[in-house]
């Protein structure tokens, strides 16, 4: 609620209302003068409705009480309905009063008490709520100064109070741990004029060029992907540069309601056999894989990817470090297929892992990929979250397809 200047006791700011006596209330609460904080025509703009906190009815009339945005809650100011212009944060209120008492005993909890007052736990829900929209709104912007690809990045959470992440930290590309090096130039590139007719970097490696001419991959799981690099002579528009590019899609981090905690959605439609997203992490070895996988498998986690291309010298971990991918969950019925992918960097034990869709997958759909995919295109129980080690604790499948396994491991 951005306000604007007034011209009489009484007057309101612009566009959520607010009369200069709320102003006078914040200064007497803070024990401050109008003077002292410098209240003038230019700078009434200074106060914002942050969000509403509680609500009451005295003599038939509606207040809401006021968290100031940039002020402490003892601040806090009880407004007329009639001041308040701010019909989002109005709606807010009204949508988690609402979806609390679905909550409790169905909708038939009481909302008002005798004398016309929320009661304390739907207040107090009501602010928990709004103080999770602004945590998951700066998460949100933090996430999308981070990215480095065209598809936008939402958060969204209508089913609990759970916020971000505390440890979670996003990164673009792999980042290797102490004693691991990744070699990110390649040594030699094509001259091609038009990388679909000539020998191109795929012919060079002994393998088929992946993509057909709308950008679709056209190649069986389990053949590794061979994309132009920074040696190659031909341009940014060339066909066979569809991984680097990163994310085209906008996609959405979501709150399941299944029990499966965070998940991610296109808000798009995505057409079949597109890539849709790298897998990154940290780069560790397999032996602090097997060390790592003991305390995830405590806490029922999995977020541990074998490279194990030709070799299975090093996983990837994406429990601290990674991008969208690492709130991607599993399904035994996936609509995302693993693929190995070199550009750059082409040391066959460190391959860029690439999700595809297998299917036309449609906006507001989950996105998912099968854990025990490997990106040599078969399933075995020793491929994501396995490692070397065969006997770990079991984590339940929650996945809910028809051909659900029951297990993640």
């Amino acid at each position: 609620m951005a306000a604007a200047g007034a011209e009489a006791r009484g007057a309101w700011c612009v566009p959520c209302l607010v009369s200069l006596d709320t102003l006078q209330e914040v200064c007497r609460k803070e024990k401050l003068t109008c003077k002292s904080i410098g209240i003038t025509k230019r700078n009434l703009n200074n106060y914002e409705v942050e969000y509403l906190c509680d609500y009451k009815v005295v003599k038939d009339m509606e207040y809401y009480l006021v968290k100031w945005k940039g002020w402490p809650d003892s601040t806090n100011t009880w407004e007329p309905l009639q001041n308040l212009k701010c019909p989002l944060l109005l709606q807010q209120f009204s949508n988690d009063k609402h979806n609390y008492l679905s909550q409790v005993k169905k909708g038939k909890a009481i909302t008002l008490n005798n004398n016309k007052a929320l009661k304390p736990a739907i207040a107090e829900y009501i602010v928990k709520k709004a103080k999770q929209r602004i945590a998951l709104q700066r998460w949100q912007d933090e996430l999308n100064r981070r990215k480095n690809h065209t598809g936008m990045i939402f958060v969204e959470n209508t089913v609990d109070l759970e916020g971000p992440p505390s440890d979670f930290y996003y990164i673009n590309e792999y980042k290797p741990t102490p004693g691991i090096s990744l070699v990110n130039e390649a040594t030699f590139g094509c001259s091609c004029t038009d990388c679909f007719f000539e020998k191109c970097c795929p012919a060079e490696a002994g393998v088929l060029l992946a993509y057909n001419k709308n950008q679709q991959i056209k190649i069986p799981p389990g053949t590794p992907i061979y994309e132009c690099n920074s040696r190659c002579q031909c341009g940014p528009d060339c066909p066979n540069r569809i991984v680097q590019k990163g994310t085209q899609y906008s996609l959405c981090i979501f709150r399941t309601s299944n029990g499966c905690g965070w998940g991610v959605k296109t808000l798009v439609k995505i057409k079949r056999m597109s890539f849709v997203m790298e897998y990154v992490g940290e780069v560790i070895t397999s032996e602090e894989a097997e060390r790592r996988g003991q305390l995830y498998d405590n806490k029922g986690i999995t977020y541990l990817f074998d490279l194990d291309y030709e070799s299975d010298e090093f996983t990837v971990d994406a429990a601290r470090y990674g991008n969208v991918s690492h709130f991607v969950n599993h399904s035994c019925d996936p609509n995302l297929q693993v693929f190995n992918v070199f550009i750059d960097n082409l040391d066959t034990r460190l391959p860029r892992i690439a999700l595809f869709s297998t299917r036309t997958i449609n906006a507001g759909e989950e996105l998912t990929f099968d854990y025990q995919m490997k990106g040599s295109g078969d399933m075995s129980s020793d491929s994501i979250d396995y490692g070397p080690a065969k006997k770990r604790v079991r984590t339940v499948c929650k996945c809910g397809a028809v051909t659900c396994r029951g297990y993640l491991n």
